[in-house]
């Protein structure tokens, strides 16, 4: 029985290797493009032309075995860097007059190159990798691209994490251009301590942006309080409703030094969701707006009170 079975699928497969190519018109011109098999005459699409088994990589030894082309233009700097490899492209071990001859060459190119070349390469792909993380457009990354490359001139970075002014310089771009992102949003991605970044920010603020003549703005509640409602799905009444909320209470007399925005702008979120009738409870309010509970009720208070 199962000699049959394997008899009728070679005949199964035999007669489908043997069907003639789909005539989709009198005068066929298929063509390649984009994976597809299509007529240029007619339109009508044959079939798939699938080719190749793309492996992922995990480690810089698969990376480097698996790369099929050169790296690509860069905007600075050398394209292909010369290795003191034992073996060439092919695979065939160089001579020794080739291993002396690669080893002077590299030597040479390592001594041509500056050290912010080489800062600019470690920083370029953290920066661009970090803005598509979090979604940040064109215009800005520009701007922290312009800010980081003064600290890497003025030295700023000597002995300290690239990191951390990568990160720092993107959210003094972000408060230059007033987009609503936060602090912690920029650590989180980049996985570099608060501290870290804060500090690398004061030096940027102090010493970078006033050559630059950019001024960092400071991030209001208002532009939070949009920012946490379109996170928590309300309507645009409901943030409209918090925005009042937030101008009445500080024409009345609410302080706004020394505390943090973030509080604010989720105090009068969560007030304006409970008098409409779209309810939001605390835990999700100060979960969207990275702020204990604790500080959201006690703004809640003061707000009400000025109110």
């Amino acid at each position: 029985m199962s000699n049959n079975y394997k008899e009728r699928l070679r005949s199964k497969a035999n007669s489908e290797n043997k069907k003639e190519p789909e005539q989709c018109c009198s005068n066929p011109c298929i063509e390649s493009k984009d994976g597809d098999d299509v007529c240029l005459n007619c339109g009508m699409i044959i079939g798939r032309n699938l080719v190749g088994n793309e492996r992922r990589a995990y480690t810089v030894e698969e990376v480097n075995k698996r790369r099929r082309t050169e790296p690509r233009w860069r905007e600075f700097g050398p394209r292909t860097m010369l290795p003191n490899s034992k073996i060439d492209s092919k695979g065939r071990l160089i001579g020794a007059k080739g291993k002396t001859l690669f080893s002077r060459l590299s030597k040479i190119q390592n001594s041509l190159i500056s050290s912010i070349e080489r800062n600019f390469w470690e920083a370029k792909p953290k920066l661009k990798m970090l803005t598509s993380k979090m979604n940040i457009p064109e215009y800005i990354k520009e701007t922290a691209w312009k800010i980081y490359s003064v600290v890497a001139k003025k030295k700023l970075t000597m002995g300290r994490s690239i990191d951390g002014f990568i990160a720092a310089s993107l959210y003094a771009a972000i408060r230059v251009h007033e987009f609503p992102r936060l602090l912690e949003e920029v650590c989180e991605s980049s996985m570099t301590p608060r501290r870290t970044v804060h500090r690398s920010l004061g030096m940027i603020v102090k010493e970078v942006l006033p050559e630059l003549n950019l001024k960092y703005k400071p991030i209001t509640a208002e532009q939070l309080v949009f920012r946490f409602g379109n996170d928590l799905d309300l309507p645009m009444e409901t943030q409209k409703k918090a925005i009042n909320m937030l101008i009445r209470a500080s024409k009345n007399g609410l302080l706004r030094t020394g505390k943090d925005p973030k509080g604010l702008a989720a105090s009068v979120i969560y007030m304006a969701a409970k008098a409409g009738n779209c309810r939001k409870t605390q835990a999700e309010v100060s979960a969207i707006a990275k702020v204990t509970e604790v500080t959201l009720r006690s703004r809640s208070k003061q707000i009400k009170n000025k109110l």
